[in-house]
């Protein structure tokens, strides 16, 4: 086996390689005995019949694709590490002659993984943040208390407005026709929450309890029922019951009632404290994040597309698991959306060369700045790990492979990199 790179552009190398007749005849010989048996060649016992007779009757290339197969990988492994690449992808192959007596020649592209130029990485100056908590603030986290601690009242001497809960009964008609799932009794609807049909709300306001009505409403153009998408419906409605909420006072008891204070004072004070800290939660990381872009936008890197390609790939598995933990297949999603895998994947491919940038802007300072994981780093990760997974941290060392200890090493390292442009950047 032979190779030679014929050349490099964009981090894209081209390589040949060459795999002699005599590897390719070991690996046809391969190709024979895994294939053999399901051979039936009349005056042979089935799987007892030559290699050259089965040629003969089926063509030489009877066994060319498992026998490339079985040469292409150690063949390839060595022309990578021959010529010293690092690849970022799978390569793309072309197989240009195949046959006993040439061996076989292989192009392939390869994917290369880029080389980052930093730019200015130090003293990167950024804008100066501050928040300070407002009264308003606090009373709109009260507010969401009180909405929480919310109990529904019947009523009976109003009609429906917005906000209310109303209990009805419902059945839909598409050009005069019941349609399957627009039927519901005693169902439980929030007037302005958007649960159902737009239109559909907004029509029950002014309705009386125990009243009827009817509801004219059009489907969306995107809703996931194909048969109903579009179309105007008319809903026959019976208004059974109104409750509206009623917000609990606030005052000490609401106080004790929702926390451990005993004062409405004491609460206020706890909420402003828990405000401040998320918001100066928030501003560090979008200062980190600013001063990681900046960063990013004075370094030079190719991106290869294929690189770009596969970042999309992962992230959309990453999606799919989501949604499936949530009982959601993708197909329904793309479905619900009215958006195809292709116009999601190009939706990705903006955050997937982000992410790439970022990974190997920091992935260059820790190697320029020798950043490690140190043992009690190290350690201290892997308490913190133990307690989330609800192991004893021992165990977990254990159980961990090398791969695993790896990633917890560089996600260390990726931490301290960040750590270290924020000790070395300005805030003016």
């Amino acid at each position: 086996m032979s190779s030679k790179m014929e050349k490099i552009e964009n981090n894209v190398a081209t390589l040949e390689i060459l795999v002699s007749p005599e590897d390719f005849g070991k690996a046809m010989q391969k190709a024979y005995k895994k294939n053999v048996k399901r051979f039936n060649i009349p005056g042979f016992r089935k799987g007892k019949a030559p290699m050259k007779i089965i040629e003969v009757q089926y063509g030489e290339g009877v066994f060319y694709e498992d026998a490339f197969d079985f040469v292409f990988p150690e063949a390839y492994k060595k022309a990578i590490e021959e010529n010293n690449l690092e690849p970022v992808a799978r390569p793309d192959i072309d197989i240009e002659a195949m046959s006993r007596k040439e061996g076989v020649v292989i192009k392939t592209t390869v994917a290369l993984m880029p080389e980052v130029e930093l730019g200015e990485y130090k003293g990167i100056e950024v804008e100066k943040k501050e928040y300070n908590v407002t009264d308003e603030d606090v009373e709109k986290e009260l507010e969401a208390m009180q909405e929480k601690n919310a109990r529904l009242v019947a009523i009976e001497d109003r009609p429906v407005k917005e906000g209310d809960t109303v209990i009805i009964d419902f059945k839909g008609f598409v050009d005069g026709e019941a349609f399957e799932g627009g039927e519901g009794n005693n169902y439980s609807l929030e007037i302005g929450s958007g649960q159902f049909i737009p239109g559909f709300e907004e029509q029950l306001v002014g309705v009386n309890v125990g009243e009827e009505t009817k509801v004219e409403v059009n489907f969306p153009e995107s809703y996931h029922s194909e048969e109903l998408a579009g179309k105007p419906a008319v809903f026959e409605v019976k208004l059974n019951e109104v409750k509206e909420k009623e917000y609990p006072a606030l005052d000490d008891e609401f106080a004790k009632d929702v926390s451990e204070f005993d004062t409405l004072d004491e609460l206020k004070n706890d909420i402003q404290k828990n405000i401040q800290e998320r918001e100066e939660h928030r501003i560090k990381h979008e200062i980190e994040d600013e001063v990681i872009a900046k960063v990013i936008e004075n370094a030079s890197m190719e991106i290869p597309e294929a690189m770009v390609e596969m970042e999309v790939e992962r992230m959309l598995e990453d999606f799919d698991y989501q949604l499936r933990m949530q009982g959601i297949n993708l197909d329904d999603y793309f479905k619900y959306t009215n958006v195809d895998e292709s116009q999601f994947k190009d939706n990705l491919k903006g955050d997937a060369e982000k992410k790439l940038k970022t990974d190997l802007t920091l992935e260059k300072i820790i190697e320029v700045e020798n950043i490690e994981a140190t043992e009690e780093e190290l350690e201290e990760e892997m308490e913190t790990l133990a307690k989330q997974y609800g192991q004893e941290v021992e165990k977990l060392k254990k159980d961990f492979k090398d791969t695993q200890i790896n990633y917890v090493k560089d996600t260390i390292k990726r931490r301290k990199s960040i750590a270290f442009l924020m000790e070395n950047s300005k805030t003016v």
